[in-house]
């Protein structure tokens, strides 16, 4: 298949685009071929994640735990899980849109660091079948502290900063660009930005900390700062794909580019609390911790809830499609909208209502990633035709962000429900001391609904996959039945 000729989907055509649409087109040449590599980055992660992730479920669902050596199976499935599910996942996906959204310039550099990442990741994969290493469960990156492992993280962090220097190097200029092309484009050198910040945090951390304090707080240290800007980034990221999929389905959203271009620009503003919060406190400090934690809960609603708010007023009202609302090619885009503003939102809401240390904690952060997740689910869904693959669409793509975020729902309403018992978090099986019935359904509740979120994230890399065989939207028809 020729990638740099290849045509969009007529289905997905929008009747008189206007400057107030918040669409992006599809860049030529090499720039293509890159953007179709970090997405299969982002398939590989996925399939991982997957595998893992229904090891993990089982190690935590009453009855089924008891067939698994729990406490350290338990631990080092969530460790390879939660790296590939959410930092290399995220990466991935940000490397596809940077390139999107990039110049002809330093493509060596985007392809090396292609290269790296993917090393990277197939280390971090490996790792648990090579060597025996201590699990340490650290936030926003938790790590097996062994040499593979290690080797592994950092091949990929060497990748990352590859990707932010070419994010930075080729950006487009913008100039007083006020169309919602624009205000996308912003969007996106915005998160590049966010990232350059984020992985200065992480040398700054990782040069300050001692070395010599016991692994769990070494790396719980190390990554906090650095962990808490990215999720600047993955914001940012959301609210480009929120805009640009209301667009895609036809959907008029009633906030101007300007006004959006402001939203995007202090979503953006709030990630410099995070050099501000390195030169007034120390790394180790409860001063330091609590001041990213300050920036993240108030930064990032700024920009959410007006944005959030004129994509949902969008949806209410009726669009505007050229040939039905109902087209075929909408519904999987307009699934995975309305899902991931479901589950951030649900995730939103659980954070407000967090005390102690128990498993609302993850319901919180699960909501709100599985939110980011779902964006950029539809996004792929969006960009396969433009790539030259054929249309997803049939019951399997309309169906899989609905059971994506169906079950992914009730998982985080069962360990809510857990949370409400004092169900700590990070333990599995005897260590849950699940004592009452009430207990123990919300965790089966929070099992059932993890089988379901496994399901629905099988489905989209089948959907993809087949996507991917086919060129064009008429390839593989036997496909749009299934």
């Amino acid at each position: 298949m020729n990638l740099s000729s290849a045509p969009a989907s007529a289905d997905l055509a929008i009747s008189a685009a206007s400057p107030s649409d918040y669409l992006l087109g599809i860049p030529p040449g090499g720039r293509r071929a890159l953007v179709l590599g970090w997405l299969l980055l982002g398939l590989l992660a996925l399939a991982g994640a997957g595998v893992y992730s229904l090891l993990l479920v089982l190690s935590r669902t009453p009855g089924i735990n008891a067939w698994f050596p729990v406490a350290d199976f338990f631990r080092v499935a969530l460790v390879v899980h939660v790296d590939l599910s959410v930092l290399v996942w995220f990466v991935a996906l940000a490397g596809m849109l940077w390139s999107l959204n990039s110049r002809s310039a330093a493509m060596a550099v985007g392809w090396s660091a292609l290269a790296l990442a993917v090393v990277g990741t197939l280390l971090m994969v490996l790792a648990p079948f090579v060597e025996h290493a201590k699990p340490v469960m650290a936030n926003y990156i938790p790590m097996l502290d062994g040499s593979v492992f290690r080797f592994g993280v950092a091949i990929f962090a060497v990748g990352s900063v590859l990707l932010v220097l070419r994010g930075l190097l080729a950006a487009p200029q913008l100039g007083l660009r006020f169309d919602g092309s624009g205000a996308l484009r912003f969007g996106l050198n915005a998160s590049v930005v966010a990232s350059a910040v984020a992985l200065l945090a992480f040398a700054a951390s990782l040069l300050l900390t001692p070395r010599s304090l016991d692994p769990a707080a070494y790396y719980e240290i190390a990554f906090w700062g650095g962990g808490h800007a990215l999720q600047f980034v993955w914001t940012l990221l959301m609210l480009v794909a929120w805009l640009w999929l209301a667009s895609a389905i036809g959907a008029r959203v009633p906030l101007s580019p300007r006004i959006a271009l402001l939203m995007l620009a202090l979503a953006l503003a709030s990630v410099f609390v995070t050099p501000y919060a390195y030169l007034a406190h120390d790394v180790a400090s409860v001063e330091h911790r609590n001041l990213h934690t300050w920036a993240m809960r108030l930064g990032g609603g700024v920009s959410i809830v007006p944005i959030g708010f004129a994509v949902a007023v969008a949806l209410w009202r009726r669009p505007r499609i050229v040939e039905s609302a109902r087209s075929p090619a909408h519904a999987p885009l307009r699934a995975a909208l309305l899902a991931s503003m479901l589950l951030f939102a649900a995730g939103g809401v659980i954070g407000v209502f967090i005390s102690g240390s128990n498993v609302k904690i993850p319901a919180h952060y699960h909501g709100c990633i599985v939110g980011v997740t779902l964006a950029l689910m539809g996004l792929v869904y969006l960009l396969l035709p433009q790539l030259g693959f054929r249309t997803p669409r049939g019951r399997m793509a309309r169906w899989q962000p609905g059971l994506y975020g169906a079950g992914q729902l009730l998982h985080i309403v069962g360990l809510v429900w857990s949370g409400g018992y004092g169900v700590q978090r990070k333990v599995a099986g005897a260590e849950q001391s699940l004592r009452s019935i009430s207990e123990v359904a919300g965790m089966g509740l929070m099992g059932l609904g993890g089988l379901i979120a496994i399901i629905g994230g099988v489905l989209f890399v089948v959907v993809v996959c087949n996507a991917l065989r086919g060129s064009g939207s008429d390839t593989c028809q036997a496909c749009d039945s299934a």
